[in-house]
């Protein structure tokens, strides 16, 4: 990720992230894609109507689709409205497509999106993870080190 994506991922109105992937999994490779959406479901996004709670990515014949992902309907939608829960898919290269089935092959990896955003032009994107499962001890760990964080932020706002 070059300093350019990062600055319009700052800039963006809307960043839905899923905090709970970063405490449930190491990011081994990240990866940025479109999202095939509807009217309505651009408009919830936009509104920041959106949960990435439970969300995975799974590969089905050469397309990769995100799933379980929580788009709350418009509320302006009427009859045109979206399915809440419908399976998406991404927009990722074909070369792309095929390293991450390979990756997903090997035991405890799997494919998790972390962030939604809007880009320059409008369009919704979600950052995705080839990610690895961490143990037990891994989460307490990652517990230690946040709450360790705390502490020093407090100690230096006191000084």
């Amino acid at each position: 990720m070059n300093k350019q994506e990062q600055e319009i991922r700052k800039k963006s109105p809307v960043q839905i992230k899923n905090k709970k992937a970063s405490f449930e999994y190491f990011f081994v490779d990240t990866y940025t894609a479109g999202i095939v959406l509807t009217g309505t479901e651009i408009k919830s996004i936009r509104n920041g109507k959106v949960s990435l709670v439970d969300t995975y990515c799974a590969i089905y014949n050469g397309e990769i689709w995100v799933k379980n992902m929580y788009v709350a309907p418009y509320f302006y939608g009427s009859f045109a409205n979206h399915s809440v829960r419908r399976d998406r898919k991404l927009l990722l290269t074909k070369r792309e497509i095929k390293k991450l089935q390979e990756a997903e092959k090997t035991p405890g990896m799997t494919i998790v999106p972390t962030l939604i955003y809007i880009d320059e032009h409008g369009r919704a994107k979600m950052d995705i993870a080839l990610a690895k499962g961490k143990k037990l001890y891994d989460k307490r760990q990652t517990l230690r080190d946040k709450e360790d964080r705390r502490e020093m932020d407090r100690a230096r706002k006191n000084f």
